[in-house]
């Protein structure tokens, strides 16, 4: 059987990004110094937007480009220049919209920061099939450097503005140089060209996988934004940064470490759409991993949340850090979560992934409704999220499980039990811990060490270990039958 190749571009590809998340997190430490949660929520509330446009015009074609093999350079050109031509459109219609948002919100500041971002839009559609070209190509060092690169050159853009006094315009015009570099970067390395004449076999090639793509983003969107919509409107922009701030930070974890392997996931999994169950095999393993890490990291999040928000943002953010410390809860169904997208598109089942997203967006919206309306805080608002985030888990597995790889949700969890199990002893832990109420780098020092220590026994009495080297050193030859 074919060897599967994703340790090796996991590796690749891991150096690249945590070098980059490294630079991200001290950069923005200097950021929040210098703005506030004001700042933070203005341009929070117009990304809803811009996003919202981004995810319109992006109907699964990245996705489609690395999963369907077969498509020709002229149908991939073609699918370029209906992007670009799409992206034209919608930022022009984004300058138009900017009128009635500042009107929703009563703020004439959305107007211009809304005609500044659309040029972000136009290169961000832009980038949709460049960067799924890349991925195609399974170019992920490349894709890494890149990253650092745009990360770099965007946030130090951004402080030089903000200790200019631009204040939250020096978070706007980080957003468009991050998106214009991206797009320089990537059409220098691509070399994509328009089509003088566009033909239509391509669109047609991808409809079927990206049109279930395109609806499952579109519903994530609603999920994942409609607390900055409510949050910004029914509170106030300042909620609406502590509230941001925290979900921000909690995904860095999140993001970060199933990062490593998420942008390889796809393109390397879809080489066996044919063969669901080497693609479970390697599922179980991906998702005994992200027990593993997700319990010590949740556990030094919730533990250590307010020394982690003095350390990265400084005074000032303490509702950040309590919005963070009960976000922190959901970290494990959220890193589970997020692998959960790329095996439904290797396995060529977007459709189901649609459903599944169906699923989810109702059980967010509920979530949020409960969080702004009736707990009316941004504290009962992150415990909603958190809460939901584990229905979310069950949802998805389950679905993934039954109709995906046609096996059993339970054997699934039996598969994971002592996982599981270390994950509710450090949960346990952190409840029984003792916090003497200082905040400083010592108290968190202190932290870590008692909860690494009760890690490193479960870990033994599991025999886990044996896994953790397993994954760090790698079995040679290692097939997934």
């Amino acid at each position: 059987m074919k060897q599967l190749s994703l340790k090796k571009q996991t590796i690749m590809y891991a150096f690249g990004n945590y070098s980059r998340i490294i630079m991200t997190l001290f950069l923005n430490a200097i950021l929040a110094r210098i703005l506030n949660a004001d700042d933070y929520g203005i341009v929070a509330v117009i990304t809803v937007f811009s996003t919202l446009f981004v995810t319109l015009s992006d109907v699964g074609v990245g996705p489609a480009i690395v999963q369907i093999k077969d498509l020709k350079m002229k149908e991939v050109e073609d699918i370029y220049s209906i992007t670009v031509y799409l992206a034209c459109a919608l930022s022009v219609f984004f300058m138009i919209l900017s009128v009635p948002i500042s009107r929703f919100y009563n703020d004439g500041i959305y107007v211009p920061i809304g005609i500044l971002l659309s040029v972000s839009i136009f290169f961000n559609i832009s980038n949709m099939v460049p960067n799924g070209i890349l991925n195609k190509e399974k170019k992920f060092v490349f894709i890494a450097l890149r990253n650092i690169l745009v990360c770099v050159a965007s946030s130090v853009i951004a402080i030089m503005l903000a200790l200019d006094g631009w204040g939250v315009y020096a978070l706007v015009f980080q957003n468009i140089i991050s998106a214009m570099l991206t797009y320089a970067v990537n059409y220098v390395a691509v070399k994509i060209k328009l089509s003088k004449k566009i033909e239509f076999d391509g669109i047609k090639k991808i409809a079927k996988f990206s049109g279930f793509q395109f609806a499952f983003n579109l519903v994530c969107y609603i999920s994942r934004n409609l607390d900055n919509l409510l949050t910004g409107k029914y509170l106030s922009a300042g909620e609406l940064g502590f509230y941001n701030k925290a979900y921000t930070l909690m995904l860095y974890p999140v993001n970060n470490l199933t990062g490593v392997f998420m942008p390889v996931l796809h393109p390397v999994l879809s080489d066996f759409q044919k063969e669901p169950l080497v693609i479970y095999n390697k599922f179980k393993k991906i998702a005994r991993a992200c027990m593993l890490v997700g319990s010590i990291v949740f556990a030094t999040c919730y533990l250590g949340s307010r020394e982690m928000i003095q350390i990265v943002l400084g005074s000032g953010w303490e509702k950040t850090a309590i919005c963070f410390r009960w976000m922190s809860i959901a970290m494990v169904p959220q890193m589970m979560n997020s692998c959960v997208g790329a095996i439904y598109q290797s396995i060529g089942n977007t459709k189901l992934l649609f459903y599944n997203s169906c699923i989810n967006v109702l059980i967010s919206v509920l979530a949020i409704l409960l969080g702004v309306f009736y707990f009316k805080s941004i504290i009962g608002l992150s415990i909603c999220i958190s809460i939901a985030y584990f229905f979310h888990f069950i949802a998805a597995h389950y679905m993934l499980m039954k109709f995906g790889f046609h096996v059993s949700f339970l054997r699934f969890l039996l598969e994971l039990k002592k996982e599981i199990f270390i994950l509710l002893t450090m949960a346990l832990s952190c409840v029984l811990y003792g916090d003497s109420g200082n905040v400083n780098v010592f108290a968190l020092i202190n932290k870590v060490i008692y909860l690494m220590i009760i890690y490193g026994v479960m870990v033994l009495i599991t025999r886990e270990f044996r896994f953790i080297l397993e994954i760090v050193k790698g079995k040679k030859n290692e097939k997934l039958d």
